[in-house]
């Protein structure tokens, strides 16, 4: 490895975070809009549920603490580790996503943060204001379905 291979590569001391793409039987994505305040990361975007691991957590901890945090909300079968990412343009953090399904009605979670949470259809998704790297990794988890 070259110098600059080394330079580019997270240290065990990167802040690191998790985020969920929830799909329901439609196949549509449960997106969560973030506050527009000053001093978070991609305020008034739309995201993924998710945020930053605790102190010697690791992702797959943060995402379960995050999701129940966030919205109360416990996945159907589980959380399916996919890839990481950084977000290099606002948090500065690795990110892991992770896939999970869930067929609630996302109006009656208790949303703890942000503004509101809400189903999209995939094709919806391109008039959204969302995170480059989130864009781009549901963009990586549709491409990987069957049928893609």
């Amino acid at each position: 490895m070259d110098s600059q291979t080394l330079s580019t590569e997270p240290s065990a001391t990167t802040p690191r975070g998790a985020v969920a793409i929830i799909t329901n039987r439609r196949g549509e994505l449960l997106l969560h809009l973030r506050d527009d305040l000053d001093g978070i990361a991609w305020p008034g975007h739309w995201s993924l549920l998710g945020g930053g691991c605790d102190p010697g957590e690791a992702p797959a901890e943060a995402i379960v603490r995050e999701l129940d945090e966030e919205a109360g909300l416990a996945v159907d079968g589980g959380l399916a580790e996919l890839f990481e990412t950084p977000d290099t343009h606002g948090s500065g953090q690795i990110i892991s996503f992770f896939a999970a399904s869930w067929d609630g009605d996302e109006t009656t979670l208790p949303l703890a943060e942000g503004v509101k949470l809400q189903f999209f259809a995939p094709e919806h998704l391109t008039v959204l204001p969302i995170p480059p790297f989130i864009r781009d990794g549901i963009h990586r988890f549709l491409a990987a379905q069957p049928g893609a």
